[in-house]
C-alpha cells in the first residue's frame, strides 16, 4: 500500500513539475490526462482535424500598421484573393479595336521610276506599317492636281508567283487615265514587302488604314504625295481585296467611296470555309478553331451600320469560285441599311472578267467615283 501511495505521488510531483516549466515558455501547457473514466464512450466528443486554407490564385499580404519606427509585419488575416484576368488573344483582330486603335507614322516614299506615259507615271513606292515596309506601285496622273487617291487592293496570288505588276495593274491604269492618283500597294507577304501577323487577313486590312493616315498626313506637301487630295479618297479591291476593302470601310470613316469585285464575304466563317477547300486543307483551319462568339467580333458582316461609304458591287455570273450569291447577300443588306450601294451582275463572266465586259466594268468604275468625287 505503501509503495503504491510513492508511486502515485512521484506522477503527481512530475505533473505538477510540467505544468510549472510550460507556464515559462510561450507555448500554452499541455492538458493534464484525468485519471477518470468517461462513464459512457459515447459522451466524448471527437475533435475533428482542420483542412488548410489554400489559395488558388495569387494574392498580396495585408499590412499591420505599426508605430513610427517599428517593423511592419505582413499577416495572412483578411486577405482576398487577386485574380488575374485572362488576356483575350483575338481582342487586336475585332472590329470594335480596329477602329480604337492609332495608324500612321513614317512616310510614304518614291524606290523607283519605272514607266512614264503622256498621262501618268508609274513609281516603285514603299511605306511603313506597324514595322514592316509595304511595297507596291503608284500613278500620278499628269497635271498640277489635287487628285483624288484610289487605294487599288490586289486578290490572291500564290505568293511565289506574285509580281508587282500583277493582273490588276489594267484596271489600276484605266483609273488613272480618269484623272486618279492611284497607289497599289503589294500586300504584307507579297515581295519585296514584308511577311507580319495576318490572322484573317487583318493584318493586310491595318496596312491600308496605315496607309490612309499617312496620305492625310503626307498629302498636299512637297514630295510624292504633293498632288494628292487628303480629302478624296477611295478603295478598290478585287476577291481577298474585296474583302479587306470590306473591313476597311467597317472600320474608317475617312474612305469616301468603294468598288467591291468580286469580293470575299464580310462572313469570316464563310470565308475561311471556302479557303479550306480550295486549298485542299492547307489554308484557314486556324481561322476556323476560332470561337463562333469570337467570329461575330471579327467579321465585318456584323458591322455593316458603321459603314459610311459609297459602295459600288460588281460580280461575273460564273465566278467559279466566290459565289455570286455573297454579292447578292452583300447589296440587300447595305439596301436594308439604307446606305449608298449600286449592284451589277455581268453574266457568263468568271470571277476575273475580260473583253468587253471588263470594259464595261471599268467604265462603271470611273462613273462611280466621279460621282463621288468630282461631281
Amino acid at each position: 500500500m505503501r509503495r503504491s501511495l510513492s508511486i502515485r505521488s512521484l506522477f503527481s510531483l512530475g505533473l505538477a513539475l510540467s505544468t510549472l516549466l510550460c507556464s515559462a515558455c510561450s507555448l500554452a501547457p499541455l492538458p493534464i490526462p484525468s485519471t477518470s473514466v468517461a462513464a459512457n464512450p459515447a459522451e466524448t466528443e471527437p475533435i475533428a482535424p482542420q483542412s488548410p486554407q489554400v489559395f488558388s490564385s495569387t494574392w498580396t499580404p495585408a499590412i499591420t500598421p505599426t508605430a513610427p519606427g517599428q517593423e511592419s509585419k505582413p499577416t495572412s488575416q483578411g486577405l482576398t484573393p487577386a485574380i488575374t484576368p485572362t488576356p483575350d488573344p483575338y481582342v487586336h483582330l475585332t472590329i470594335d479595336y480596329l477602329a480604337s486603335r492609332n495608324y500612321g507614322g513614317g512616310e510614304l516614299q518614291i524606290a523607283d521610276t519605272l514607266q512614264q506615259t503622256s498621262l501618268y507615271t508609274r513609281y516603285l513606292i514603299r511605306f511603313p506599317s506597324d514595322g514592316l515596309n509595304i511595297y507596291g506601285f503608284m500613278n500620278v496622273p499628269e497635271g498640277q492636281g489635287p487628285f483624288p487617291v484610289i487605294i487599288a487592293l490586289h486578290g490572291y496570288i500564290d505568293p511565289a508567283e506574285y509580281q508587282t505588276l500583277d493582273y490588276t495593274t489594267g484596271n489600276a491604269d484605266a483609273v488613272a487615265r480618269a484623272g486618279y492618283l492611284v497607289i497599289h500597294p503589294n500586300l504584307r507577304g507579297y515581295l519585296p514587302s514584308d511577311s507580319g501577323p495576318n490572322l484573317f487577313r487583318v493584318g493586310m486590312a491595318e496596312d491600308v488604314l496605315n496607309l490612309i493616315a499617312i496620305l492625310k498626313e503626307q498629302a498636299g506637301r512637297p514630295g510624292p504625295l504633293e498632288f494628292a487630295n487628303p480629302q478624296a479618297i477611295g478603295l478598290w479591291g478585287h476577291s481577298m481585296g474585296g474583302g479587306i476593302s470590306t473591313r476597311v470601310i467597317a472600320v474608317s470613316a475617312d474612305v469616301a467611296a468603294a468598288v467591291l469585285y468580286g469580293a470575299m464575304s464580310g462572313d469570316e466563317k464563310r470565308n475561311f470555309e471556302a479557303i479550306y477547300g480550295w486549298s485542299e486543307g492547307q489554308r484557314g483551319l486556324e481561322e476556323l478553331n476560332v470561337p463562333a462568339l469570337v467570329l461575330e467580333r471579327i467579321s465585318p458582316v456584323y458591322f455593316l451600320d458603321r459603314i459610311q461609304a459609297a459602295v459600288s458591287i460588281h460580280h461575273g455570273g460564273s465566278d467559279e469560285l466566290v459565289p455570286l450569291e455573297w454579292s447578292l447577300e452583300m447589296c440587300e443588306r447595305l439596301e436594308d441599311l439604307g446606305k449608298t450601294v449600286e449592284c451589277f451582275t455581268y453574266p457568263g463572266q468568271p470571277h476575273t472578267m475580260y473583253g468587253e465586259s471588263e470594259d464595261l466594268f471599268n467604265q462603271r468604275v470611273i462613273e462611280f467615283y466621279d460621282r463621288i468625287f468630282k461631281d
